[in-house]
């Protein structure tokens, strides 16, 4: 593949910020979209805008036909048994809010506990301490290193018989540390322990095969999949989503209402409850289809190319410090500034074209255990090249100028 092809794609590239070439590094925040996936939104709204599996006149059956074809899309995208095992949820937050509610109501009880990592992003940290505040559980935390590599020899002494669930990232969103996720997986089910997988950052990077992995459940988010906002996917073996109650109720998650009592649909539609983001879906589908043209090999070669050239250039700057350098990333590199705050960094940068993230990344524990407040993160895409890493090394050298470092 040609990358200038690629970035063609992509309209939001083509424009310049205060004079100067875009350079977009904040995938891992969101991606961009290419052409195609914001063509499929605004068709749905010209020509097939109806509402779905209701209707029986030709928009509403056509609607309805593009958002099960994207079902399947995600289906064949992530290798899952069934289609019905593929849920659509807004994000993958709301995707392990729903797990922590209905799997959690169905699993945890007083003195049970959850099993962490200390690489969470918030949104697989808070929802199971709201589950164990409500059921009286506790977690466990799976400890990290220097390096930001999980220890993976205390995985055996967290889990015990008490240990209802292992809730993990699969790359973090923060370092750009890529766990073993199957080889987790598998010490888990040896304790008969079910395993959540936060797959948000590692889902747009390297193919996932959910029946490779065997985890119980797989979650990712459609607009860091170059797909839109306000969608995401839960999958989750038929077994435990059959016996977990509903999260949400109305709409097509039912079969039946009376005021006596009402019956629950066959799944996928237990969880999907009310008028779904239909064009998201359809789009979504569209953006995995556009993954898959580019090739995972590609994207791999090309992501491990950038990480490598961005990893040498700024280790040689003498006032950078990285943060995370495990031996597998993905193309998330977080650094900080000596005598600069990142919010700054950050600012400044952008007056150059260069769009990065500054802050906690919704990783807080992250930043107490390396003892800083905040990093500064450039995150890669497919659309990357060697030139935005280029522009980005020569803002932090105006950084450097300002501060007098």
């Amino acid at each position: 593949m040609d990358i200038n092809t690629i970035r063609a794609d992509f309209p939001i590239l083509k424009q310049k910020i205060y004079g100067y070439p875009l350079a977009y590094l904040d995938s891992a925040a969101t991606s961009q979209k290419p052409d195609s996936v914001i063509n499929a939104l605004s068709q749905f709204y010209q020509q097939n805008n109806a509402n779905i599996h209701r209707g029986v006149y030709y928009l509403s059956e056509s609607a309805t036909k593009a958002y099960e074809n994207a079902r399947h899309s995600v289906q064949r995208f992530i290798n899952a048994p069934h289609a019905k095992e593929c849920i659509f949820v807004r994000s993958t937050t709301e995707a392990i809010n729903l797990v922590a509610q209905c799997f959690g109501h169905l699993r945890v009880q007083p003195g049970d506990e959850i099993a962490l990592s200390a690489m969470e992003h918030h949104s697989n940290i808070v929802p199971w301490q709201m589950l164990c505040e409500k059921k009286g559980a506790t977690l466990k935390i799976l400890p990290m290193n220097q390096r930001g590599e999980l220890e993976l020899d205390t995985l055996e002494h967290i889990l015990t018989p008490k240990t209802k669930l292992l809730a993990i990232t699969h790359a973090s969103n923060a370092l750009g540390t890529l766990n073993p996720i199957k080889k987790i997986i598998d010490v888990a089910h040896a304790h008969q322990v079910p395993v959540l997988v936060d797959g948000a950052q590692s889902t747009p990077h390297l193919k996932i095969d959910v029946q490779d992995l065997d985890c119980d459940f797989f979650t990712f988010s459609g607009h860091k999949t170059y797909g839109p906002t306000g969608i995401g996917v839960l999958y989750g073996k038929s077994r435990w989503l059959e016996s977990m109650p509903p999260y949400q109720g109305g709409g097509e998650m039912i079969s039946h209402v009376s005021f006596a009592k009402t019956t629950y649909n066959d799944l996928p539609y237990k969880f999907e409850a009310g008028t779904p983001a239909i064009a998201e879906v359809i789009a979504l589908g569209t953006a995995l289809e556009y993954i898959e043209s580019i090739g995972w090999d590609f994207i791999r070669n090309h992501e491990q190319q950038l990480l490598a050239y961005a990893t040498e250039a700024l280790s040689s700057l003498p006032f950078i410090k990285l943060i995370g350098t495990a031996e597998e990333k993905i193309g998330v590199i977080s650094f900080t500034m000596e005598g600069v705050h990142p919010h700054d960094v950050g600012s400044i940068v952008d007056q150059y074209g260069v769009a990065i993230r500054a802050g906690h990344h919704c990783a807080m524990p992250i930043m107490d255990f390396f003892n800083i407040p905040a990093t500064a993160r450039a995150s890669f895409g497919l659309y990357n090249t060697l030139s935005d890493i280029d522009q980005l090394l020569q803002a932090l050298q105006e950084v450097r100028k300002i501060f007098k470092l």
